[in-house]
């Protein structure tokens, strides 16, 4: 069984890398663990995890300009169906558009913009950075199990990914309003927080992901 952690040029690869060989290694998963940027790694892996920081044109960009990956990621995410995580970016790349600096064509798998958080209180600074509570609005998804209430987690951006379907955002943070924490829908999960920089609660969420059959 092997995880594929995509590097097309944005992301906290070798961070990202150690945290779900970590996850593997606790939970005798028995899972190998490989940063990579062929699409033949994408194609033959059991599970893809999508990373991204920066601004979110310049990871689409990047992201498009590997060749053959967007091939790779619709057969198996879409055709075979396997299990997908994107962190930060990578899960803001799940939606249609993303208007950073303009506008920017997303994957189109889950329906939504990804549009600048506008807190209600203007002393609260952008970017949103640091720890926030996760507010639960999906409870039963594989990919919070056993996690405490309220757990703590480490966020940094700007912008956030709003679902035209409500019940795709599984987790929100109260940043003067409510601000998109985890989305989910069939075989795909997203968190915009990164799991990798979150401790314990991070690795749980990472385990979760690489047990979770969709």
């Amino acid at each position: 069984m092997s995880v594929v952690i995509i590097d097309y040029g944005s992301g906290n690869l070798r961070s990202a890398e150690k945290s779900f060989e970590r996850a593997a290694r606790e939970g005798n998963l028995g899972l190998d663990v490989k940063v990579s940027d062929k699409p033949e790694d994408v194609l033959a892996a059991d599970r893809i995890v999508l990373p991204g920081v920066g601004a979110f044109g310049d990871c689409a960009k990047g992201l498009r300009s590997v060749d053959g990956m967007l091939d790779a990621l619709n057969e198996v995410v879409h055709k075979q169906g396997k299990p997908f995580m994107g962190i930060c970016v990578g899960m803001q790349l799940l939606a249609e558009r993303g208007l950073e600096h303009g506008s920017h064509d997303g994957l189109g798998w889950i329906k939504g913009d990804v549009v600048a958080i506008e807190p209600k209180d203007e002393s609260l600074k952008i970017p949103h950075m640091g720890w926030n509570e996760l507010i639960f609005n999906e409870s039963d998804h594989a990919l919070l199990e056993g996690l405490p209430v309220r757990p703590n987690v480490y966020f940094v951006h700007s912008y956030q990914f709003i679902p035209t379907d409500a019940s795709n955002r599984l987790a929100t943070v109260d940043y003067g309003g409510d601000v998109t924490a985890i989305v989910g829908k069939d075989n795909m999960v997203g968190t915009q927080f990164h799991p990798e920089k979150s401790q314990a609660v991070g690795l749980q969420v990472i385990s979760n992901f690489l047990k979770w059959k969709p």
